[in-house]
């Protein structure tokens, strides 16, 4: 059945149909289900007076379980369906444009699924999705269109996706020659590369203010819990364990967990890192958000990156500029 409902009423597992053309919105499509409080909230924020929902798809307002299944909602949730992103990657009729807003929403539905469920079934069903993604990027000009779409709230879910989608651009710009690389598994650590953070308590991950030193200390664990993970659930290869492991260390040696220095951090890693650009220009209540070129010129001028892998990063803000 359709009820009509306003949108500050949606919650994740209703079933939402859009009162919009698919083209006048942002979503991938006008009907389908809420899967994370992201949607709700975009949803709030489109300017929609109403949207109905049905109730034979989804949950309805008087309900905080899915009917007959005695699930909460999180459960109730549906998988994600490659078949929209197969079709972006692999298809032969859709812009560029079109292919790389399928690619970056796709990639944040498998991201959602997965860490609220890190479970062997879904971190396969990631790593083949986050494949087809790679395959998408380093066969198609659609570049300056998924740095575009990046969002800035840093959420876990979008921090990856955005750290996955940044460093997945720059490889393709400093290893895309190269068949020496499995880009596939790296493509695919590059977006679990916060995998452990499933494994951290919520009220540590969600914090809105600054970490006390203990929740830091537990914080820190993430690249080894993540490591930890992909080997229990036997999706561990190199390419990955590495990126998991090492993407917060630094060539000077200050980095963690390990403390590496110079050549002992992997070029995958270094790629990883730039992940500082996206905590830098995210949405964050005890600091003030950066302009993307504010976050360059701070990441030269005051944490030292600099060298052929900045400057490379640094280009593809440039082509975004020139494809604008």
């Amino acid at each position: 059945m359709l009820l009509k409902i306003r949108p500050e009423h949606l919650r994740p597992g209703m079933f939402v149909v859009l009162p919009a053309k698919w083209l006048e919105h942002s979503f991938l499509k006008s009907r389908f289900l809420i899967k994370s409080q992201e949607q709700v909230d975009k949803i709030r924020k489109s300017g929609f007076e109403e949207v109905l929902i049905d109730t034979e798809k989804g949950i309805s307002p008087a309900d905080r379980k899915k009917a007959g299944g005695g699930q909460d909602e999180k459960a109730a949730l549906a998988k994600f369906d490659p078949g929209i992103l197969k079709e972006a990657v692999f298809g032969r009729d859709m812009e560029p444009e079109q292919k790389a807003r399928i690619v970056y929403l796709s990639s944040l539905e498998i991201m959602v699924e997965l860490l609220e469920n890190p479970v062997t079934e879904n971190i396969i069903a990631a790593k083949k999705g986050f494949f087809h993604v790679v395959e998408g990027v380093f066969s198609d000009n659609m570049s300056s269109y998924l740095i575009k779409l990046l969002r800035h709230d840093y959420s876990t879910y979008s921090h990856s996706v955005n750290v996955g989608t940044l460093s997945l651009l720059l490889s393709k710009s400093l290893l895309g020659e190269k068949n020496s690389h499995n880009i596939h598994e790296v493509g695919a650590g590059f977006f679990l590369h916060d995998l452990g953070k499933a494994r951290i308590a919520p009220e540590i991950i969600n914090k809105a203010g600054m970490l006390t030193q203990n929740e830091w200390r537990v914080m820190k664990t993430h690249p080894e819990e993540g490591y930890r993970l992909l080997s229990e659930t036997g999706q561990l290869s190199e390419e990955s364990g590495i990126i998991v492991m090492q993407h917060h260390e630094k060539e000077n040696g200050t980095g963690y967990p390990l403390g590496l220095k110079g050549d002992q951090v992997s070029i995958y890693a270094r790629i990883c890192r730039m992940d500082v650009f996206d905590a830098l220009t995210s949405q964050r209540p005890y600091r003030k958000q950066l302009t993307a070129y504010g976050a360059l010129s701070v990441m030269k001028e005051t944490m030292g990156f600099s060298g052929e892998l900045f400057n490379r990063f640094v280009l593809l803000f440039e082509e975004k500029k020139r494809c604008a």
